[in-house]
């Protein structure tokens, strides 16, 4: 291997597996999420706070965050690359965060609202650009990194443009099917804004890496991610749904959307 020289511009290579891995989870956290959302509104127009925090988790939680650290280990590079815990924990807590006051905004209150709706669209588009870039900067290794800013701002567009049709789609559909081709096309949307924003970087190598002994790494850490966010799906959905695909969502008036 040809040894590496401090300035010169690395190239990131991508692991197809964990890419698709990524896509996976975000459609699985995306669709649990969609199924909380349709259900936390009870029959009387007051908000069920339990399945909105399930519907948070599952979206922020699984469906962004997770998908993008899984996504962050696909992204190889010819040095080895390490994660600040402090960091990656705070982008997580903020990932959740976000998508649960978003949810909320949106439709936890009586009814779905365009203003709500606007306005939790604009927060969880910034914020999950905010953990996105947290995350990137969380990166320990012997590279410095570099941004495009007109890929910066395209990623924020994206990501914005992502939640609106999130939140719209997780009040105004019901039927499975439905909700299962909506989940797909809410993970296509966050893969292209975590990959679009990882190319708005360039990774110059460094004479050596930053010393951080709170770096997490290693070469099974998204399979690890991979199951343990599939095994809280699976509660989250136990709990939103009684563990039936079948069980209907409380009888209430449809949304108006003004």
């Amino acid at each position: 291997m040809t040894p590496l020289v401090v300035g010169q511009l690395l190239s990131p290579e991508y692991s197809l597996g964990l890419v698709a891995l990524s896509f996976l989870i975000s459609f699985a956290g995306s669709l649990v999420a969609l199924i909380c959302a349709g259900r936390m509104v009870n029959a009387d127009g007051k908000p069920n706070l339990a399945l909105v925090a399930c519907a948070a988790v599952a979206l922020g939680g699984i469906g962004i965050w997770s998908m993008h650290f899984i996504g962050m280990l696909a992204y190889r590079l010819p040095v080895a690359i390490s994660y600040n815990m402090p960091l990656t924990i705070v982008s997580l807590v903020a990932a959740i965060l976000i998508s649960g006051i978003a949810l909320y905004l949106a439709g936890g209150r009586r009814k779905f609202s365009k203003p709500g709706w606007a306005a939790g669209s604009l927060l969880a588009g910034l914020g999950v650009c905010v953990m996105h870039y947290m995350g990137m900067f969380a990166m320990n290794m012997r590279a410095s990194m570099e941004f495009d800013l007109g890929t910066v701002v395209l990623s924020v567009v994206i990501a914005i443009t992502a939640a609106a049709a999130a939140l719209w789609l997780a009040f105004n559909l019901r039927k499975l099917s439905h909700q299962i081709a909506a989940a797909a096309v809410m993970g296509v949307a966050v893969c292209t804004m975590h990959y679009v924003g990882m190319t708005a970087a360039s990774m110059i190598c460094t004479a050596a890496a930053p010393t951080d002994a709170l770096a997490i790494g290693g070469s099974y850490m998204g399979l690890s991610v991979f199951g343990t966010a599939g095994a809280v799906l699976i509660f989250i959905y136990w709990v939103a749904t009684g563990s039936s695909l079948d069980a209907p969502a409380p009888q209430r008036a449809r949304p108006r959307t003004s």
